[in-house]
């Protein structure tokens, strides 16, 4: 996830929810939070603790400098519906780890600064679902975590071996990862953990070690997703590291699927989860909908493609008998999950008569041939692979290619450069099966 406004530490207001109580005060973007019960709001934890009570006394900022105090009465934990041009209402906390696969250091030079910012902040994790190491946190942050009930909360392990973590962290502080997990587990704190395997260095035994250890924690550590490295074509003076193929994602899956026979018979759960690249990258079909629970890690990209299958279908149990739309789309996607987008749009095809949907994967030239994933297409990929293809009546693309809430691409170029470029119509759609089907049902309207 690209964040921005974090460096503004002035409660600025950006958004007030329609409805909301602050919208009946009168409170308006632009306005600034100043207090709450006198207590001066250090970050967006602190403001959730202090609006919880049923009595709280809100000191507001208006933009013609007045202050203004609101005594305001309402249900406990009954929001206020404002939201703030920094959604910390502080400082992130950047990342001092130097991953041997970090992807943010195999980024090409010249992109805009925030695609650059290493988060590692615990509030981000419980607001955003972000990722984080907790290798960058003092004791008393820790223990914050513990008091405030920070649950959910997302952590980046990769590996339990405490030599074996500082070495691919490259950090002195991350080998005490699993004493930290423990005193959440005793906390009864919710986590959901990571592994980003990096073949010959925190696979086979290693991983076998790792989760046999998170399995210990459980209920605590709730989940484990497993996704393979990401590796660009921009890896100057950094560690030289093997991407998984088909071969050694066979050996995986198999390996995996014989550790969550074991949990589900032990803890209840299959527990460990791979990401879909690894069955893409086969060609297996993934597992089934109940297989994957309570699709507890979809921001790894586990059990997207199932559940996208899933709702698709159902949408298409809803469309009326012999309908018809005489159209003409493209589909771009990555090249892993091509032959997955083909079988969709076929489906989708052979369900709408005269409706045509050309599925384009596109070669991923900016970043390199290694990453193959959707979300990772720039607009200049877009724009040199497509210019040959004429006559549709629209482009459709996930709208994981965008940064979040925008128009806008990886490389900069935005929505409008796409459609002035190729001469079509852009439509983003969510990886969601009525944002999918609707499309070209709202062209039947």
């Amino acid at each position: 996830m690209e964040l921005k406004s974090l460096d503004n530490d002035i409660n600025i207001i950006e958004k007030v929810e329609k409805g909301s109580i602050a919208e009946e005060l009168g409170i308006e973007p632009g306005d600034i939070l100043v207090s709450i019960n006198d207590n001066k709001v250090l970050d967006i934890i602190d403001y959730k603790y202090l609006i919880s009570d049923n009595y709280v006394v809100v000191t507001i900022q208006k933009k013609n400098n007045e202050v203004w105090d609101f005594e305001i009465e309402k249900d406990y934990d009954e929001d206020l519906g404002i939201y703030f041009t920094n959604p910390l209402i502080d400082k992130a906390k950047s990342c001092r780890n130097k991953c041997m696969f970090c992807f943010i250091d195999q980024l090409p030079k010249g992109m805009r600064e925030t695609l650059y910012f290493k988060d590692d902040d615990s509030r981000l994790s419980f607001l955003q679902g972000n990722f984080i190491t907790l290798t960058n946190l003092r004791d008393d942050e820790i223990q914050r975590i513990i008091d405030y009930r920070l649950s959910p909360i997302n952590v980046s392990v990769h590996t339990t071996n405490p030599e074996l973590r500082i070495k691919m962290l490259n950090n002195k502080n991350a080998g005490k990862i699993y004493s930290i997990l423990k005193k959440f587990s005793q906390a009864k704190i919710e986590v959901h953990c990571q592994i980003v395997l990096v073949p010959g260095v925190n696979d086979g035994a290693e991983l076998d070690r790792t989760l046999g250890d998170l399995s210990k924690l459980y209920p605590s550590v709730n989940s484990v997703a497993v996704v393979p490295v990401g590796i660009t074509k921009y890896r100057e003076d950094l560690p030289k590291l093997e991407p998984f193929n088909e071969v050694s994602s066979l050996e995986f899956l198999k390996y995996i699927r014989n550790k969550q026979e074991e949990y589900l018979k032990k803890l209840g759960t299959r527990f460990v989860f791979p990401s879909d690249e690894f069955y893409a990258m086969t060609n297996i079909a993934p597992p089934s909908y109940g297989e994957y629970e309570k699709f507890l890690q979809l921001e790894n990209g586990v059990g997207l493609m199932t559940l996208f299958s899933y709702e698709v279908d159902r949408e298409i149990e809803k469309l009326k008998d012999d309908i018809s739309l005489k159209k003409k789309y493209i589909v771009a996607t990555g090249t892993l999950a091509y032959e997955f987008v083909k079988s969709i749009c076929d489906k989708v095809m052979n369900n709408i008569r005269e409706l045509e949907i050309k599925v384009v994967p596109i070669k991923n030239d900016f970043f390199g041939t290694t990453i193959t994933v959707s979300g990772l297409i720039t607009g200049q990929d877009l724009i040199n692979q497509l210019k040959e293809y004429k006559d549709f009546d629209a482009l459709i693309i996930p709208n994981s290619m965008l940064r979040s809430g925008e128009k806008v691409f990886l490389d900069d170029l935005t929505i409008e450069d796409i459609e002035k470029e190729l001469n079509i119509k852009v439509i983003p759609s969510k990886v969601k099966g009525k944002d999918f089907i609707n499309i070209f049902t709202k062209d039947m309207r």
